[in-house]
């Protein structure tokens, strides 16, 4: 039996000499020490070349000796904001990669991650230089020139599109990208305070749950207590000290726990190292803050950690301690039998222990330690003999496929980054195939997202699933344990609504892939007349000459000028500001030269309004919450990836939100001829009496109108009157007048009306 402690705080203090003459390790890490950079002052190269020497051989140290002149070179004069020379951040970075014991391409790859982003350092350059693999590791690596975007938000989004494909390709890129954001966070104090909550914003939301999807579990605990430090200094600092005052109040607690625990496993045969672990600030913050708690609340503020020799001593440990101290129910969970996303395992037990406090334990053996720690980055130096791929690279690999599986049917940075930060949750539910196979879904998953795991074609032409052979709805929300079958049809094709319910980024993303290749000659159409439009109000001609066309293209991100159209008909670019950018091409950067009336007032120049058809598909949405139909006045909402959102005039609604976003709204009208039916709520007050549902609804069917929906209000007295409510699908209002005045002559109708909100 092997006792571990790991916290200095505790150790000089602990009961007994025994185990300090052991030369035992503090029971707990300390918080403050979990946050402060490797090492002392800057980071040496020497002390990089000594760390990689352990697994380097010396021609590899060579090639690491040549980057780092290189780099040396290119950065030389270059300090960093807190006054080091910027050399040290390459090193630290490289560093933090020699922990992980990436290989001579990753360590060199980290020395000069920054050369083309900072010098201006060409990538046929590095190519010459260090290789192929170096070149394209750097150039993944490196941010895009920021030109051709239309905000920073979009340049951002880009970048990290770039950074997540090149890591799809070679999970490299990804581990030294966290090394460097690593550095950079803990390095973080000489920015301006602004600066500092934007980089941990950005780390919190995209690097700490992508670092937890790899298992990464030190360096995600790690980003996530920097970016908390510097989100909420002052709330980092009072739990800090609320957290080190707890330690001496506990020590009893956790030195009892420890040694009754050694000693009941030492009784039962079992060799097992126990350690006692703290959780991290975040960690106990965020309960705090789900929970509506106060810190004296959190009692599972440490926990235990048994590492076993075997697979099989995991459930003998654990049974022994369910022998010791009572589980508490529905805190047992199984994670070694279906490990976690990224590689975890481990079986997770709390039970109620000394003076009825709760204590988390965690039962696990050495390799799953390790890959608990270290994740991807801890299988880098141990692959299979055979080349065949461990359990947790193929889960890793399937995830980093499904990356570029989303690229493909996204043309959108900011839609992509949205995707993928979907499936960088770290909850999880695990359902099988009708065929034992587990498969792993973020929380909230339906069993549509199931289909597109499956496949994107079993997603396409999903008609149907059952879940535990029964059969349910596709947005029916799947459970730990279900098993789900999907039933498919060739005719079958995805729809708008399934947007509304699905929760996987590859789900989404196909839909949306389908829907805008299918309604793009629509999308198109509607772009060209939204810019039509725009240039009219501007006075300029709506149809541009070819050498105006080509350089528009040119400081755009748009290949073509369909794909610019297509973009304005689904609202991904607004129609207004593409017709302001040609008119700062035509007369440079002159102000436009604006009409004006006798006072001096700017003229409105009249322009017609966008026809609405009702064949738009995607592009043109009619509102749900005041639904007009043809015959109504209505206005146009520009909505992103929505197109055209058509309200009626005097929606409350979209009074309201006019106010807030005035440049999104555009005069629209009815085409002389539209091509479809339109849905409309009507409201009736019935007499309750035998037959009166069936009388209306024949009359509704006889005047030529669809019944889509119908249901009752419950809240008048059902021995008086009913009120009904009935969505039908009408042409336009003269249909809807003559259905409601023939509706109306049925005996048992007191009233009929239109609901409009």
């Amino acid at each position: 039996m092997n006792l571990t402690q790991t916290d200095s705080t505790i150790s000089a203090a602990t009961s007994g000499g025994a185990r300090q003459d052991r030369g035992a390790k503090p029971i707990f890490p300390s918080s403050d020490a979990a946050i402060l950079p490797l090492g002392s002052g800057v980071a040496s190269f020497s002390q990089l070349v000594a760390k990689l020497a352990e697994y380097l051989t010396p021609a590899e140290l060579k090639k690491i000796k040549e980057a780092y002149r290189f780099s040396d070179e290119m950065h030389l004069g270059q300090m960093r904001m807190s006054g080091e020379p910027y050399i040290s951040h390459p090193i630290a970075v490289a560093e933090i990669c020699a922990d992980w014991k990436l290989d001579v391409q990753a360590i060199m790859a980290a020395l000069l991650h920054d050369v083309m982003e900072d010098q201006d350092v060409k990538k046929d350059e590095l190519i010459e230089r260090f290789g192929p693999q170096v070149a394209t590791l750097v150039d993944g690596l490196s941010k895009l020139e920021k030109i051709e975007f239309q905000s920073q938000i979009e340049a951002q989004a880009e970048n990290f599109r770039k950074m997540l494909l090149a890591m799809a390709r070679d999970v490299r890129v990804i581990l030294i990208k966290l090394a460097d954001r690593l550095h950079n966070m803990r390095t973080l104090g000489a920015m301006q305070p602004a600066k500092k909550r934007r980089i941990a914003r950005e780390t919190m939301e995209v690097y700490v749950p992508i670092a937890h999807r790899l298992g990464l579990n030190n360096l995600y605990r790690e980003l996530q207590d920097l970016a908390f430090s510097h989100l909420y200094p002052v709330r980092y600092r009072t739990l800090t000290k609320a957290i080190k005052a707890a330690r001496g109040n506990r020590r009893e607690v956790v030195n009892k726990i420890l040694d009754t625990v050694s000693g009941t496993l030492e009784a039962a045969g079992i060799k097992a190292e126990v350690y006692g672990r703290e959780k991290t600030l975040f960690g106990i913050y965020r309960k705090m803050r789900s929970k509506h708690l106060s810190f004296s609340q959190v009692l599972d503020v440490y926990g235990f950690r048994v590492v076993v020799e075997s697979f099989a001593d995991c459930y003998v440990a654990l049974g022994t301690l369910h022998a010791l101290y009572k589980p508490m129910p529905g805190k047992f969970k199984d994670y070694i039998a279906i490990a976690k996303l990224n590689g975890y395992q481990s079986l997770h037990t709390t039970l109620i222990g000394p003076y009825g406090t709760p204590v988390e334990f965690q039962i696990r053996t050495q390799e799953m330690h390790r890959v608990a720690e270290s994740g991807v980055a801890a299988h880098w130096l141990y692959k299979n003999n055979d080349g065949n791929l461990t359990d947790l690279q193929q889960r890793t690999h399937a995830w980093l496929q499904s990356l570029l599986d989303i690229q493909k049917q996204t043309g959108d940075s900011a839609e992509f980054l949205e995707h993928v930060k979907v499936d960088l949750f770290p909850d999880a539910v695990y359902v099988f195939t009708p065929k034992s196979k587990i498969i792993a879904l973020p929380r909230g998953a339906t069993a549509l997202d199931f289909a597109y795991s499956i496949h994107t074609d079993v997603g396409d032409h999903t008609i149907a699933a059952k879940i535990n052979h029964e059969q349910v709805p596709l947005r029916t929300e799947l459970r730990n344990g279900d098993i789900v079958e999907i039933i498919t049809s060739p005719s079958s094709r995805p729809s708008p609504n399934w947007l509304t319910f699905v929760r996987t980024g590859k789900a989404r993303s196909a839909i949306r892939h389908h829907l805008r290749t299918i309604n793009l000659a629509e999308s198109i159409e509607l772009g060209k007349r939204l810019l039509a439009q725009a240039l009219t109000a501007l006075e300029l001609d709506p149809i541009l000459p070819p050498e105006l066309c080509e350089k528009l293209l040119n400081e755009s991100s748009a290949k073509s000028l369909d794909e610019l159209y297509a973009d304005i008909g689904v609202g991904k670019r607004m129609a207004t500001l593409v017709a302001r950018h040609i008119l700062s091409l035509i007369e440079g950067d002159a102000p436009p030269k604006l009409a004006l009336d006798g006072s001096g007032s700017i003229l409105a120049r009249k322009v017609d309004p966008v026809a609405i058809y009702g064949s738009e598909g995607i592009s043109v949405h009619i509102a749900p919450c005041c639904q007009p139909i043809p015959g109504d006045g209505i206005i146009g909402q520009l909505k992103r990836d929505q197109g055209i959102t058509v309200h009626m005039a005097d929606c409350e609604l979209a009074k309201r939100q006019r106010t807030k976003e005035p440049d999104r709204w555009i005069d629209v009208t009815w085409a002389p001829e539209v091509n479809r039916r339109f849905e409309c709520r009507i409201t009736l007050l019935v007499k309750n009496e035998k037959g009166v549902l069936a009388r209306v609804a024949a009359e509704i069917g006889e005047s030529d109108a669809n019944i889509t929906a119908v249901s009752m209000d419950e809240d008048k007295d059902p021995q008086l009157m009913t009120q009904l409510r009935f969505t039908v699908q009408v042409e336009n209002r003269i249909h809807l007048a003559r259905l409601m005045r023939n509706v109306h002559r049925i005996p048992g109708v007191a009233r009929i009306l239109r609901e409009r909100g």
